[in-house]
Protein backbone atom coordinates (compact mmCIF):
# COMPACT_ATOMS: atom_id res chain seq x y z
CA UNK A 1 0.00 0.00 0.00
CA UNK A 2 1.60 3.60 -0.79
CA UNK A 3 2.19 5.50 1.88
CA UNK A 4 0.47 9.26 3.03
CA UNK A 5 2.60 11.83 1.78
CA UNK A 6 4.45 13.80 4.46
CA UNK A 7 3.66 17.50 4.29
CA UNK A 8 4.93 20.40 6.71
CA UNK A 9 2.63 23.36 6.87
CA UNK A 10 3.88 26.53 8.77
CA UNK A 11 1.34 28.48 10.13
CA UNK A 12 2.59 31.93 8.74
CA UNK A 13 2.66 35.30 10.54
CA UNK A 14 1.18 34.79 14.52
CA UNK A 15 0.05 38.08 14.07
CA UNK A 16 -1.99 37.46 10.68
CA UNK A 17 -4.54 35.09 9.86
CA UNK A 18 -2.53 32.20 8.96
CA UNK A 19 -3.10 30.31 12.39
CA UNK A 20 -6.82 30.46 12.04
CA UNK A 21 -7.21 29.82 8.44
CA UNK A 22 -4.81 26.44 9.21
CA UNK A 23 -6.68 25.66 11.76
CA UNK A 24 -10.02 25.98 9.84
CA UNK A 25 -8.53 24.25 6.74
CA UNK A 26 -7.75 20.72 9.03
CA UNK A 27 -10.51 21.28 11.12
CA UNK A 28 -12.11 19.46 7.69
CA UNK A 29 -11.95 15.71 8.12
CA UNK A 30 -11.59 14.65 4.00
CA UNK A 31 -8.18 17.41 4.41
CA UNK A 32 -6.77 15.94 7.27
CA UNK A 33 -7.08 12.40 6.45
CA UNK A 34 -5.60 13.07 3.09
CA UNK A 35 -1.89 13.22 4.03
CA UNK A 36 0.64 12.73 7.35
CA UNK A 37 0.69 16.34 8.26
CA UNK A 38 3.37 18.50 10.68
CA UNK A 39 2.70 21.71 12.21
CA UNK A 40 5.66 24.11 12.58
CA UNK A 41 4.81 27.55 14.81
CA UNK A 42 6.74 30.18 15.03
CA UNK A 43 9.54 30.80 17.92
CA UNK A 44 10.04 34.60 16.39
CA UNK A 45 6.48 37.06 15.79
CA UNK A 46 7.56 37.14 11.90
CA UNK A 47 7.03 33.58 11.22
CA UNK A 48 10.48 33.21 9.21
CA UNK A 49 11.92 30.66 11.56
CA UNK A 50 9.23 28.37 10.98
CA UNK A 51 10.00 28.76 7.29
CA UNK A 52 13.77 28.15 7.98
CA UNK A 53 13.03 24.87 10.30
CA UNK A 54 10.44 23.45 7.62
CA UNK A 55 13.70 24.00 4.98
CA UNK A 56 15.92 22.15 7.49
CA UNK A 57 13.33 18.86 7.54
CA UNK A 58 12.78 19.09 3.69
CA UNK A 59 16.47 19.36 3.28
CA UNK A 60 16.98 16.26 4.92
CA UNK A 61 14.47 14.24 2.56
CA UNK A 62 11.92 13.92 6.02
CA UNK A 63 8.48 15.31 4.35
CA UNK A 64 7.91 15.59 0.79
CA UNK A 65 6.04 18.91 0.74
CA UNK A 66 5.52 22.12 2.40
CA UNK A 67 2.48 24.59 2.74
CA UNK A 68 2.95 27.97 3.84
CA UNK A 69 0.54 30.08 5.28
CA UNK A 70 1.31 34.18 4.86
CA UNK A 71 4.07 35.89 6.58
CA UNK A 72 4.91 39.86 6.09
CA UNK A 73 7.93 40.39 3.91
CA UNK A 74 8.53 43.82 5.63
CA UNK A 75 8.26 42.38 9.22
CA UNK A 76 10.81 39.81 8.60
CA UNK A 77 13.60 42.31 6.82
CA UNK A 78 12.52 45.08 10.34
CA UNK A 79 13.57 41.95 12.29
CA UNK A 80 16.91 41.97 10.61
CA UNK A 81 16.38 39.00 7.72
CA UNK A 82 16.76 39.65 4.57
CA UNK A 83 14.01 38.21 2.84
CA UNK A 84 11.98 38.83 -0.55
CA UNK A 85 9.48 36.16 0.19
CA UNK A 86 8.93 32.55 0.61
CA UNK A 87 10.18 31.51 -3.27
CA UNK A 88 13.49 33.52 -3.26
CA UNK A 89 14.39 31.51 0.26
CA UNK A 90 13.58 28.62 -0.44
CA UNK A 91 15.51 28.76 -3.91
CA UNK A 92 18.46 30.30 -2.13
CA UNK A 93 18.83 27.51 0.73
CA UNK A 94 17.85 24.80 -2.03
CA UNK A 95 20.83 26.25 -4.67
CA UNK A 96 18.01 26.45 -7.43
CA UNK A 97 18.29 28.87 -10.01
CA UNK A 98 15.38 27.62 -11.86
CA UNK A 99 12.31 28.36 -10.44
CA UNK A 100 9.06 30.08 -11.29
CA UNK A 101 5.65 30.84 -9.45
CA UNK A 102 2.82 29.36 -10.96
CA UNK A 103 -0.86 30.23 -9.43
CA UNK A 104 -3.61 27.81 -10.03
CA UNK A 105 -7.12 28.11 -9.69
CA UNK A 106 -8.27 24.73 -11.44
CA UNK A 107 -8.02 25.27 -15.19
CA UNK A 108 -6.69 28.84 -14.85
CA UNK A 109 -3.23 28.88 -14.30
CA UNK A 110 -0.64 31.76 -14.41
CA UNK A 111 3.00 31.80 -14.22
CA UNK A 112 5.25 35.35 -13.82
CA UNK A 113 8.36 35.60 -14.80
CA UNK A 114 10.08 38.03 -12.81
CA UNK A 115 8.59 38.25 -8.93
CA UNK A 116 9.33 40.38 -6.82
CA UNK A 117 11.18 43.45 -7.60
CA UNK A 118 10.21 46.62 -9.20
CA UNK A 119 8.84 47.99 -11.87
CA UNK A 120 11.68 49.68 -13.32
CA UNK A 121 13.94 46.68 -12.89
CA UNK A 122 11.46 44.28 -15.24
CA UNK A 123 12.62 44.96 -18.82
CA UNK A 124 16.82 44.58 -18.11
CA UNK A 125 15.43 40.82 -15.66
CA UNK A 126 13.84 39.80 -18.89
CA UNK A 127 16.25 38.25 -20.43
CA UNK A 128 15.76 34.97 -23.37
CA UNK A 129 17.06 32.39 -20.37
CA UNK A 130 14.71 33.12 -17.46
CA UNK A 131 11.71 33.37 -20.15
CA UNK A 132 12.66 30.04 -21.62
CA UNK A 133 13.02 28.35 -18.42
CA UNK A 134 9.27 29.50 -16.92
CA UNK A 135 7.84 28.30 -20.04
CA UNK A 136 9.77 24.87 -19.73
CA UNK A 137 8.99 24.60 -16.32
CA UNK A 138 5.35 25.52 -16.51
CA UNK A 139 4.98 23.29 -19.34
CA UNK A 140 6.95 20.34 -17.12
CA UNK A 141 4.24 21.03 -14.10
CA UNK A 142 1.32 20.89 -16.56
CA UNK A 143 2.54 17.31 -17.77
CA UNK A 144 3.61 15.80 -14.28
CA UNK A 145 0.76 17.51 -12.01
CA UNK A 146 -2.00 18.25 -14.20
CA UNK A 147 -2.18 15.27 -16.83
CA UNK A 148 -1.70 18.16 -19.83
CA UNK A 149 0.21 15.52 -22.26
CA UNK A 150 0.63 18.70 -25.31
CA UNK A 151 0.50 21.98 -22.89
CA UNK A 152 -0.93 24.62 -24.66
CA UNK A 153 1.48 27.92 -22.99
CA UNK A 154 0.08 31.69 -24.01
CA UNK A 155 2.86 34.06 -23.24
CA UNK A 156 2.59 37.69 -22.75
CA UNK A 157 3.84 40.90 -24.24
CA UNK A 158 5.72 43.49 -21.78
CA UNK A 159 4.00 46.62 -23.21
CA UNK A 160 1.10 47.92 -24.44
CA UNK A 161 -0.43 45.94 -27.59
CA UNK A 162 2.65 43.98 -27.47
CA UNK A 163 5.12 47.35 -28.46
CA UNK A 164 2.79 47.94 -31.32
CA UNK A 165 5.41 47.39 -33.49
CA UNK A 166 8.33 48.71 -32.00
CA UNK A 167 6.80 51.82 -31.35
CA UNK A 168 6.09 51.48 -27.58
CA UNK A 169 9.06 49.30 -26.78
CA UNK A 170 10.81 46.57 -28.48
CA UNK A 171 11.14 44.14 -25.88
CA UNK A 172 8.74 41.93 -27.63
CA UNK A 173 10.98 41.41 -30.97
CA UNK A 174 14.34 41.08 -29.30
CA UNK A 175 13.38 39.25 -26.64
CA UNK A 176 10.11 37.22 -26.19
CA UNK A 177 9.51 35.90 -29.58
CA UNK A 178 12.38 34.72 -30.57
CA UNK A 179 12.51 32.54 -27.42
CA UNK A 180 8.81 31.62 -28.04
CA UNK A 181 9.60 30.31 -31.28
CA UNK A 182 12.73 28.61 -30.13
CA UNK A 183 10.66 26.26 -27.74
CA UNK A 184 7.81 25.80 -30.06
CA UNK A 185 7.20 22.44 -30.91
CA UNK A 186 5.12 19.26 -31.56
CA UNK A 187 4.74 18.53 -28.01
CA UNK A 188 4.38 22.10 -26.46
CA UNK A 189 2.12 24.61 -28.32
CA UNK A 190 3.40 27.73 -27.45
CA UNK A 191 1.68 31.16 -28.54
CA UNK A 192 2.95 34.69 -28.41
CA UNK A 193 3.89 37.38 -27.35
CA UNK A 194 0.38 38.36 -26.97
CA UNK A 195 -1.37 41.42 -25.36
CA UNK A 196 -2.00 41.15 -21.63
CA UNK A 197 -4.93 42.87 -22.04
CA UNK A 198 -6.57 39.99 -24.23
CA UNK A 199 -4.87 36.86 -23.49
CA UNK A 200 -6.73 36.54 -20.02
CA UNK A 201 -9.89 36.51 -21.38
CA UNK A 202 -8.44 33.64 -24.39
CA UNK A 203 -7.17 31.43 -21.49
CA UNK A 204 -10.49 31.38 -19.41
CA UNK A 205 -11.85 30.79 -22.33
CA UNK A 206 -9.99 27.41 -22.80
CA UNK A 207 -7.56 28.64 -25.28
CA UNK A 208 -4.32 27.97 -22.77
CA UNK A 209 -3.91 25.96 -20.30
CA UNK A 210 -1.29 28.32 -18.76
CA UNK A 211 -0.21 31.97 -19.38
CA UNK A 212 3.27 33.08 -18.82
CA UNK A 213 3.24 36.73 -17.47
CA UNK A 214 6.29 39.05 -17.55
CA UNK A 215 6.11 40.56 -14.22
CA UNK A 216 4.66 40.46 -10.86
CA UNK A 217 0.84 42.14 -10.95
CA UNK A 218 0.84 41.64 -14.73
CA UNK A 219 -0.03 38.25 -14.04
CA UNK A 220 -1.71 38.38 -10.58
CA UNK A 221 -4.11 41.18 -11.33
CA UNK A 222 -6.44 38.98 -13.33
CA UNK A 223 -5.59 36.09 -11.58
CA UNK A 224 -7.01 37.63 -7.70
CA UNK A 225 -9.92 38.97 -9.31
CA UNK A 226 -11.06 35.65 -10.73
CA UNK A 227 -9.73 33.38 -8.18
CA UNK A 228 -8.67 35.01 -5.05
CA UNK A 229 -10.56 32.88 -2.72
CA UNK A 230 -9.92 29.80 -3.92
CA UNK A 231 -6.00 30.77 -5.69
CA UNK A 232 -2.78 28.44 -4.84
CA UNK A 233 0.49 29.59 -5.56
CA UNK A 234 2.97 26.96 -6.36
CA UNK A 235 6.86 27.18 -6.28
CA UNK A 236 8.27 25.18 -9.39
CA UNK A 237 11.58 23.83 -9.71
CA UNK A 238 12.54 23.12 -6.03
CA UNK A 239 12.87 19.32 -5.30
CA UNK A 240 9.88 19.44 -2.83
CA UNK A 241 6.88 20.28 -3.45
CA UNK A 242 5.61 23.84 -2.18
CA UNK A 243 2.14 25.74 -1.97
CA UNK A 244 0.37 28.27 -0.57
CA UNK A 245 -2.24 30.36 -0.52
CA UNK A 246 -2.52 33.31 -3.10
CA UNK A 247 -3.28 35.91 0.16
CA UNK A 248 -1.67 38.21 2.79
CA UNK A 249 -1.58 38.38 6.60
CA UNK A 250 -4.60 40.33 6.72
CA UNK A 251 -3.53 42.03 9.86
CA UNK A 252 -7.25 43.88 9.45
CA UNK A 253 -9.60 40.87 10.09
CA UNK A 254 -6.81 38.65 12.18
CA UNK A 255 -7.97 37.50 15.86
CA UNK A 256 -11.60 38.17 14.59
CA UNK A 257 -12.49 34.19 13.58
CA UNK A 258 -13.88 35.53 10.37
CA UNK A 259 -10.75 34.55 8.12
CA UNK A 260 -11.79 32.55 5.13
CA UNK A 261 -9.97 29.30 4.81
CA UNK A 262 -10.87 28.31 1.02
CA UNK A 263 -7.36 29.27 -0.40
CA UNK A 264 -5.29 27.40 2.58
CA UNK A 265 -8.09 24.41 1.73
CA UNK A 266 -6.84 24.82 -2.03
CA UNK A 267 -2.98 25.10 -1.40
CA UNK A 268 -3.01 21.63 0.95
CA UNK A 269 -5.05 19.61 -1.25
CA UNK A 270 -3.14 20.32 -4.72
CA UNK A 271 0.03 19.77 -2.04
CA UNK A 272 -0.99 16.42 -1.50
CA UNK A 273 -1.99 15.56 -5.00
CA UNK A 274 1.48 16.95 -6.32
CA UNK A 275 3.39 15.00 -3.58
CA UNK A 276 1.30 11.77 -4.24
CA UNK A 277 2.80 12.08 -7.78
CA UNK A 278 6.50 12.11 -6.50
CA UNK A 279 6.35 9.75 -3.69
Amino acid sequence: MKRKSRILITTGDPRGIGPEITKKALSDPRIMSSADFTLINTCDKTGFDAVRRAADILKKGDADGLVTAPVNKSAINASGVKFSGHTEYLAKITRKKKIAMLFCAGAFRVAIVTRHISLKEVPAALTRTVIKDTILLTAEALRKYFNVRVPRIGVCGLNPHCGEDGIMGTEEKSVIAPIVKKVRSKTLKVEGPLPADVIFYMARNDRFDAVISMYHDQGLAPFKMIAFDKGVNVTLGLPFVRTSPDHGTAYDIAGKGVADPSSMKEAIKLAVKMCAVRC
